[in-house]
């Protein structure tokens, strides 16, 4: 069997040749940008379409931008949107088909629309608003209260940002000599980063609370077009629950990103942010001295009034005084006559209790004296009746042996010396049985 084959260079030359005569001019074409990068001034992409209900991609293309046409259409959709081309961005773009026999088929990008990736960038836009609202988290910054005496900065920014130095020294150098404390919260402020550094730093922050009065999110000399990375439902939501008031200072005049609307209070430059604290707290300076002066001056009037108060006071003792020792020395003299009265009449009385206990405490003494010489007497007539010299005299006689008087037999023994006292002397005998 001879089968005559195309080589594939024949063959794609073929295709080439096809589609150069039957699709014949260029097309707007509506797509999501999937993928693009930049090579030698060219502009490589990769165009999807995704089903709406399943998100699925249904159908993929390659696109390319030459580098005359692409630094044209480039700056043109930066300035009108603001933003810079980016993977996920829905654009329109007007194209023509090219197949090349080496490199295969793709669209070749002339022009683009950027009112058509404004309004879609709008309506993402208006659902993250109308999403916040819907979760009852949009004003909830607004509902947060600024120290008056706020000083304590947490800032969010590059280290190498023009707008984070211009900040700093606006603050160290204001005008009426407040100190701030700062702390940087390093993030990258544009592109794909963006956003999770930010919410990074966030988290840090909330981990330290106590430690800081406000949070400041900071940009400077960068692209209007970078401003996308703060139009995210991710980040509005932290930004929008956060415990602290959040400034932000990330746009310009006329730009205004979903960031800015749920944040405590949204201002246009860096420079600007010092500005606000540093006129809050030079207002709460201020208000502190006018309290203080006011505080002075009522205490002065307060202690002109009570010295004059005194002076008064003073003047009227001398005669307050004179009325009340007059009216006090006749009081004392009236105290002083009655208590002499009292205790004369309680001397007399106690006079007249002890006269009467004295006399009879010597009549019972005399009594008592008469019945002790009584029994006395009876006692000495007792006594002189029972007298041995008495008895004896009587005719009675007292027997002794060694001195102790014998009144029965069974006491003596033989050999025993008795002695006998008579009324005249006294007979020694001897006991014999």
């Amino acid at each position: 069997m001879n089968i005559q084959a195309l080589s594939l260079k024949d063959l794609n030359e073929l295709v080439s040749e096809v589609i150069r005569l039957q699709i014949r001019g260029s097309y707007w074409l509506e797509a999501e940008l999937s993928q693009m990068n930049e090579n030698r001034g060219h502009c490589y992409m990769e165009f999807v379409q995704k089903d709406e209900t399943s998100n699925n991609i249904i159908a993929r293309a390659s696109g390319r931008c030459w580098a005359s046409t692409w630094s044209q259409i480039k700056l043109y959709f930066e300035r009108i949107t603001g933003q810079t081309l980016h993977a996920g961005m829905k654009i329109m773009v007007q194209v023509s088909p090219q197949f090349h026999v080496q490199y295969g088929f793709s669209w070749i990008v002339e022009d683009i629309n950027p009112e058509f990736t404004m309004g879609d960038m709008m309506r993402k836009r208006n659902e993250i608003i109308a999403q916040l609202k819907d979760e009852g988290v949009f004003d909830l910054q607004k509902e947060l209260r600024l120290s008056s005496f706020a000083s304590r900065i947490a800032i969010i920014s590059s280290n190498t940002a023009a707008g984070y130095g211009d900040f700093c020294n606006q603050l160290a150098n204001n005008e009426f000599g407040l100190t701030f404390q700062t702390e940087l919260f390093q993030a990258t402020m544009q592109g794909n980063r963006a956003e999770g550094d930010i919410i990074a730093c966030l988290n840090e922050i909330n981990a330290r609370e106590e430690e800081f009065d406000v949070v400041v999110i900071i940009r400077g000399g960068g692209a209007t077009a970078d401003l996308s990375s703060f139009d995210t439902l991710l980040l509005a939501e932290n930004v929008a629950n956060f415990p602290l008031p959040i400034i932000t200072g990330i746009g310009h005049d006329r730009d205004e990103s979903v960031l800015d609307l749920v944040s405590f209070l949204k201002v246009k430059t860096p420079t600007a942010a010092a500005a606000f604290l540093i006129e809050r707290l030079s207002s709460t300076l201020s208000r502190v001295l006018e309290a203080e002066k006011n505080i002075h001056d009522y205490v002065h009037l307060r202690l002109e009034r009570e010295y004059n108060h005194l002076n008064n006071l003073a003047s009227r003792v001398p005669l307050l005084f004179s009325v009340v020792k007059t009216q006090q020395e006749f009081h004392l003299d009236r105290l002083l006559q009655k208590m002499i009265t009292t205790m004369t009449a309680y001397l007399h009385q106690e006079q007249h209790k002890v006269e009467i206990r004295y006399n009879q405490l010597l009549s019972g003494v005399q009594r008592t004296i008469t019945d002790n010489k009584y029994h006395i007497n009876l006692i000495e007539q007792k006594l002189k009746s029972l007298d041995p010299e008495i008895l004896l005299k009587r005719g009675y006689s007292m027997t002794l042996s060694n001195g102790k008087v014998i009144t029965n037999a069974n006491q003596l023994k033989d050999g025993d010396v008795l002695t006998t006292k008579l009324s005249e002397g006294e007979v020694k005998s001897i006991v014999k049985k």
